[in-house]
């Protein structure tokens, strides 16, 4: 004879599982040179999570922003310039250990206006592609890095 079906017994969910996905956009910010094409990357300050590791320029998309909108806003904020968003290059969605998720949408900037100004970060450097791996990037942004190493994207 079967055993009947018993039912389980309800378990909450564990807070790691109930926090939100963020929308995060990040900027590709590119200049052209003798050797090749360069990119900005930024260096987070010791006292922030994921103390000195580097990423791209950008921030949380915030509700009622489009992508676009935030990153213009973000880099602002950041840099102090007025940016002209170009296109979308990259989207990933990636999964902290602590249990944090991010959708990152990457967009190329090759224009704007106003002096590169270092609001917030630790450190910036112009970067020429081939060398972004020599960073210690952020996790979200390493299949990005690969790409735009190997020559793939730009």
């Amino acid at each position: 004879m079967k055993e009947p079906i018993r039912k389980l017994k309800e378990q909450p969910i564990p807070d790691t599982l109930a926090k939100p996905v963020r929308l995060v956009v990040a900027a590709l910010i590119l200049r052209d040179t003798e050797s090749g094409p360069e990119v900005l990357v930024c260096q987070r300050k010791p006292d922030q999570p994921m103390s000195l590791k580097w990423e791209f320029p950008g921030g949380k998309i915030e509700i009622g922003e489009t992508a676009e909108g935030a990153l213009v806003r973000e880099l602002n904020e950041e840099l102090g310039i007025d940016a002209t968003i170009g296109r979308r290059i990259a989207r990933v969605r990636h999964k902290y250990r602590n249990g944090g998720t991010i959708d990152l949408q990457f967009f190329i900037v090759r224009e704007f206006t106003g002096e590169l100004e270092n609001r917030i970060f630790n450190d910036m450097r112009w970067s020429q592609l081939e060398h972004l791996p020599n960073f210690d990037f952020l996790a979200a942004d390493l299949g990005l890095i690969r790409d735009l190493s190997e020559g793939k994207l730009i």
